[in-house]
């Protein structure tokens, strides 16, 4: 392993001794297994990661600790297709929970009580097709004990915890320039320069490799990672979750997993065992509008036009605002 820059990258983010001693172990632990195993970390599928994580798992051994200094390793050392794994082990953690808050918020704790019982995330570690089950039951049990009207407010919100403070940069630019439009074009012209920046670096954004590709897709439509204004409406469209996959790919049900970001539910778009109602989108309407609501100060309805589960290769939303806004 590089332990010389695992430790600097470690040290970086203040980790004690302890936590860099148990870190490392971790790394050449793995390192040891995939030996083994007849490989090595450098030229190891992705499977024999799985298979790891799977024993851990059965061992008990998947703590989040051990996890994510896995995955930090894998960052440092760029193994980006291990790192891209990761990001779906923890993507969708705390979207369950934040729900439960929602609805027992909104609707109460009874009805909370009946949505969520027997309904648990899987352990930590476990493969991504082990959440689109739980998703389904999730959804008919929500439709079940609350109006389409009540299901779309539970699940269009911030459920992964982004912080207000994460939007700061965009509140200095909307108070800057006065001007809604002004504001979306910089955040887009922002966006496209950050895309430039980590494919010059060759760094991971987010959960997957920015190519020449991806930046001119970006580039071209200014809903991508901004919003284009008509009338009282914004419209967003998503980035593909796998970009690079995604413009390569002619397979229309593949090309709808590759745009799918939604851990808790991409993998159902490749079976036909599992049905994941396409309304679970309103969650991700809800990530689409935060940004928007901190910068405006106020609470946003969002709709959804299309999305992958619904069967499209897109996803893509329109946001209601005020026509005097901006």
């Amino acid at each position: 392993m590089d332990e010389q820059a695992f430790r600097q990258f470690l040290a970086e983010r203040k980790y004690t001794p302890e936590q860099t001693k148990a870190a490392i172990a971790a790394v050449v632990e793995f390192e040891d297994w995939l030996v083994a195993r007849g490989t090595d970390f450098a030229t190891a599928p992705v499977d024999e990661l799985k298979a790891y994580l799977a024993e851990l798992v059965r061992d008990g051994r998947n703590t989040r600790e051990r996890l994510l200094d896995l995955a930090r390793y894998c960052w440092v050392a760029k193994r980006s297709d291990f790192y891209i794994h990761f990001t779906k082990l923890f993507g969708g953690l705390s979207i369950f929970p934040s729900i439960a808050q929602r609805l027992e918020e909104l609707a109460g704790a009874e009805v909370k009580e009946a949505v969520f019982q027997g309904i648990e995330q899987p352990p930590l570690g476990s493969p991504p097709e082990a959440y689109p089950p739980l998703t389904a039951l999730l959804m008919e049990r929500m439709q079940k004990h609350l109006s389409p009207e009540q299901c779309r407010r539970v699940l269009a919100f911030n459920h992964h915890g982004i912080p207000v403070e994460s939007f700061e940069k965009h509140k200095a630019w909307f108070a800057e320039l006065q001007s809604l439009e002004a504001f979306l074009k910089k955040v887009h012209e922002e966006a496209v320069a950050e895309l430039e920046e980590y494919a010059r670096e060759d760094k991971i954004w987010y959960e997957q490799e920015i190519t020449p590709e991806i930046i001119e897709l970006v580039r071209g439509n200014r809903e991508i990672l901004s919003a284009v204004r008509k009338g009282d409406r914004l419209y967003i469209t998503k980035i593909p979750y796998a970009g690079k996959e995604y413009l390569a790919e002619k397979d229309p049900v593949l090309k709808r997993y590759y745009a799918c970001h939604c851990p808790l539910a991409r993998e159902a778009i490749l079976t036909d065992d599992v049905d994941v109602p396409h309304e679970w989108c309103n969650c991700s309407a809800g990530f689409a509008k935060h940004m928007l609501e901190t910068v405006l100060e106020t609470t946003l309805e969002a709709e959804v036009l299309e999305s992958a589960l619904r069967g499209d290769v897109r996803c893509r939303f329109a946001i209601k605002i005020s026509p005097e806004a901006g």
